[in-house]
């Protein structure tokens, strides 16, 4: 059993000291609450409507920047996950979640699929998701639009993760009355289809006239939304109870993985 915590914050863009408090106030919460698993949203250390390449590269951090320690050491045994502009030793921008455990920076994960106009800005990340084996479960770290693609998410299923954890920036569009937001639909399949945990962390408020969906939700291993955070700055926290995401046996004879026709389409 897994205790996951999903910080739903309002970053201001371009405000490092201040989002640095933000998030370190979020996971300091979220620890006390008993979280073992912490995720924040994308970009959560400088916002996310860039008006172009330089004003990111003003805001963004290198993965040994001192904010990184401060964070650990507010972790104790947990575990947090959250997105940061980051600024890769070879000089190009990424869109990237970092894995933060007291020790330090374990992992570094940059988005492979960029959004809109993210593509003006950042470079794609090169790498697959790896499946972090952690004290609190196997985790795969996926940033926002990445979900939306089901060739990476089933990769991570296959290579055993039990939880994906994902710091996201959902910018708020149209829906019928009383449906969920597409994104959480699909974090909701991907969930069921996989038979593993989502933790989907979404941010508050408008920036530059973008409203985010305020989408934050935690999905358990049948694709059912264990908590949300609701509109507005808050928390969604749920137990999960990992072992389960082992099984991908539905019935005696529906097995999640074992049914593919690998056969027909590889």
């Amino acid at each position: 059993m897994a205790r996951i915590g999903c910080c739903q914050l309002d970053p201001v863009l371009g405000d490092l000291p201040g989002n640095e408090a933000r998030i370190s106030a979020a996971i300091s919460d979220a620890v006390s609450a008993g979280a073992d698993v912490v995720v924040l949203p994308e970009l959560a250390t400088s916002g996310y409507m860039f008006a172009d390449a330089a004003e990111a590269r003003v805001a963004a951090l290198a993965e040994d920047s001192p904010q990184f320690a401060r964070w650990c050491a507010l972790l104790g045994d947990s575990i947090a996950v959250l997105g940061f502009c980051e600024l890769g030793t070879d000089g190009r921008l990424y869109n990237s979640a970092a894995v933060l455990q007291s020790g330090g920076v374990t992992s570094v994960y940059r988005k492979t699929h960029l959004w809109d106009r993210e593509k003006l800005i950042f470079t794609s990340g090169e790498q697959l998701p790896p499946v972090l084996e952690t004290r609190h479960g196997a985790l795969a770290v996926m940033v926002c639009y990445d979900l939306e693609f089901a060739e990476l998410t089933r990769q991570v299923a296959v290579a055993g993760a039990e939880m994906i954890l994902a710091p996201v920036n959902w910018p708020q569009f149209p829906r019928p009355a009383g449906e969920h937001p597409g994104e959480v639909i699909t974090a909701m399949s991907t969930a069921r289809l996989n038979r593993l945990a989502v933790a989907a962390c979404d941010r508050a408020g408008v920036e530059r006239g973008q409203a985010w969906t305020g989408g934050t939700v935690i999905v358990d291993p049948d694709g059912w939304i264990a908590a949300e955070a609701g509109p507005g700055v808050g928390t969604a926290v749920a137990d999960i109870d990992l072992a389960r995401t082992h099984d991908k046996k539905l019935t005696e004879h529906v097995d999640l993985l074992a049914d593919r026709r690998l056969d027909l389409y590889g």
